[in-house]
């Protein structure tokens, strides 16, 4: 059973501005000469690697809800310029909506058990894969989905 972590996604405000600002990072990375695979740096390495990078997600809180995920590839620690361990978190860059559930405000990540995951919205979702993200959004909070 994979284990998956659970991060905000701090300074987006929806799954759309996340995939732009992948898209964005991206083309930077190109243009450097540097290798395509996106990243993101966190200060704590988790202690359950194997469980994660065995089919786990990186699932994104958008504005107060978990919104969407990524398949974690590799978690790469390293040192700072400082001297401060952190890791990267390597994940594929297609960006996956979820069915949305609150979730309070938190510092750092969390861990995300397989069997407390939301489902992904996909062609099996019905009218909720074809449904806006701002109504999707705006339902869940109003505990309608």
């Amino acid at each position: 059973m994979s284990l998956h972590l659970l991060k905000l996604c701090v300074g987006a405000e929806s799954i759309s501005d996340l995939e732009e600002w992948i898209e964005e990072q991206s083309l930077l990375r190109r243009r450097m000469g540097r290798p395509n695979e996106q990243t993101h740096t966190t200060r704590m390495v988790p202690k359950r690697v194997s469980e994660i990078v065995d089919g786990g997600s990186l699932y994104w809180v958008i504005k107060g809800q978990i919104s969407a995920r990524q398949r974690l590839t590799e978690i790469r620690p390293f040192t700072d310029a400082d001297g401060i361990g952190r890791c990267h978190l390597v994940m594929e860059p297609v960006v996956v909506p979820v069915e949305p559930r609150p979730c309070r405000p938190f510092q750092g990540w969390r861990y995300l058990a397989d069997k407390d995951k939301p489902r992904d919205i996909d062609g099996r979702s019905g009218d909720l894969g074809v449904m806006p993200e701002a109504m999707r959004r705006e339902l869940a909070e109003l505990g309608l989905l």
